[in-house]
């Protein structure tokens, strides 16, 4: 069956045949060994061909894009010895990656997903191919490799959006919040090995072998999205083109929906010190670079954690509330932080709000899924990767601007708090929110 033809009635999941876009059906109520589960459920990974390659494959390519990531930072400053040049990097992806993150929404919700997915794996694949020719024959252009890391945030807008919106078509409403928590294992996992796998290469073969290994890395994704069935979205048989205006007015139109913005909002941007790091390893803990490569790790190593053992979220109803909650702890956890001068304990906290930033990713992007429309799946995801994109660097910003007017102790600790004031406001305004039910779900 393929996506575009008419679902059939649910079928338990033993009956449905593993290589078979999933029909959508109402979530139902937990089983009892779910219940008790605690460890992350991989029933996804086991009733579905199509997502189980579709993991596989963005476990290795985001393992790869990590290592491309720190190749191109080391090789930018071995060009120039300077460390603003290095940071433009980031800037040269922000900016095409908010841009265009809207827009590859509104196009996965427009032309088959499958295929836009997999031409933008494919542009991303052959972006690396560049850098590596460029780095064996010795073309070292700073301008090269801005333009190189501009064009690959631009394939990432375009890939994203059409390989989340693809992922409720392969699986059942009720394998939804396992199948984000398989994918936050994924995204943190690659965060983790990626950039020391990277750098090992780097030292031992040069950029131009970790450049390659990407683009090799790239072709498990490429064979999953060749693998899948046509995934052109539900729309009306005449509708307009999908417009970003569209997809923000029934953004406006659905405050469950709209919540789950809010709340990540209140964390990234109120409550994220990760610019005050190098700051902080010196001043708080007596360390050096290495002290601060620990801070930096912490949430990330926690953010694993929350992917591992996500299995209890299972029988949770109430996702509204779980996102709050896990706001909440994450604003808690920064702000003690923020008081603490003990190594350990800090790395302890940070690792707890890394844990409480999944929770609250799994639940919103299991609402996102669920509540929305097919046709709008597309344009919600850009939205998300704007603000995922967007929302940590204001978050740098703010953090590092408080810091300097008054000190680092007072931007954390007062950043945690107002994060916790913030999601309460939220919690209070948004009753509905609240009692939204992953068993009657309303967006």
């Amino acid at each position: 069956m393929t996506a575009t033809q008419p679902r059939s009635q649910p079928q338990p999941p033993e009956s449905q045949p593993s290589d078979s876009p999933a029909p959508e059906s109402q979530p139902s109520e937990p089983s009892a060994p779910e219940r008790r589960r605690l460890f992350a459920d991989l029933t996804p990974l086991r009733t579905s061909a199509h997502y189980r390659r579709l993991w596989f494959g963005s476990t290795v390519s985001w393992v790869g894009q990590g290592m491309t990531s720190l190749a191109v930072s080391l090789q930018v400053y071995d060009i120039t010895r300077s460390p603003f040049s290095v940071g433009l990097v980031g800037l040269f992806s922000l900016v095409p990656l908010v841009v265009f993150g809207l827009y590859g929404g509104a196009i996965a919700d427009t032309v088959d997903r499958r295929k836009l997915g997999l031409y933008s794996a494919c542009g991303s694949a052959v972006l690396s191919v560049a850098l590596a020719t460029a780095a064996f024959a010795g073309f070292h252009r700073v301008w090269f490799l801005y333009g190189i890391v501009a064009l690959q945030a631009v394939c990432a807008a375009l890939n994203s959006p059409a390989r989340s919106s693809m992922i409720p078509r392969l699986l059942p409403p009720e394998q939804l919040r396992a199948a984000n928590a398989l994918n936050s294992m994924v995204t943190t996992f690659g965060m983790l090995v990626g950039p020391s796998l990277g750098g090992l290469i780097v030292g031992f073969a040069g950029y131009q072998t970790a450049y390659l290994v990407d683009a090799v890395a790239f072709a498990a994704s490429l064979y999953a999205m060749w693998r899948l069935p046509s995934m052109l979205p539900d729309r009306k048989e005449g509708a307009r083109r999908a417009s970003v205006l569209d997809g923000l007015r029934f953004l406006a139109t659905r405050p469950n929906l709209r919540m789950t913005f809010f709340s990540d909002f209140c964390a990234m941007i109120l409550a994220h010190p990760r610019a005050l790091f190098p700051a902080v390893a010196v001043l708080w803990f007596g360390g050096d670079a290495r002290t601060a490569g620990l801070l930096v790790a912490a949430p990330a190593f926690g953010a694993l954690l929350g992917g591992v053992l996500s299995g209890w979220q299972g029988r949770i109803r109430h996702h509204g509330q779980a996102i709050l909650i896990a706001v909440a702890c994450w604003g808690t956890a920064i702000a003690v932080f923020g008081l603490t001068r003990n190594l350990w304990l800090g790395l302890l906290l940070l690792a707890v709000a890394g844990y409480s930033d999944t929770v609250s990713m799994i639940f919103r992007n299991t609402m996102m899924q669920v509540a929305a429309p097919d046709e709008m799946r597309g344009r919600l995801q850009g939205v998300f990767i704007v603000v995922v994109a967007g929302g940590p660097r204001l978050g740098d910003f703010l953090a590092g601007s408080v810091a300097d007017l008054t000190s680092p102790a007072v931007a954390v600790t007062g950043g945690g708090i107002a994060c916790v004031v913030a999601v309460g406001a939220l919690a209070l305004y948004g009753r509905g929110f609240r009692r939204y039910d992953a068993l009657d779900p309303t967006p």
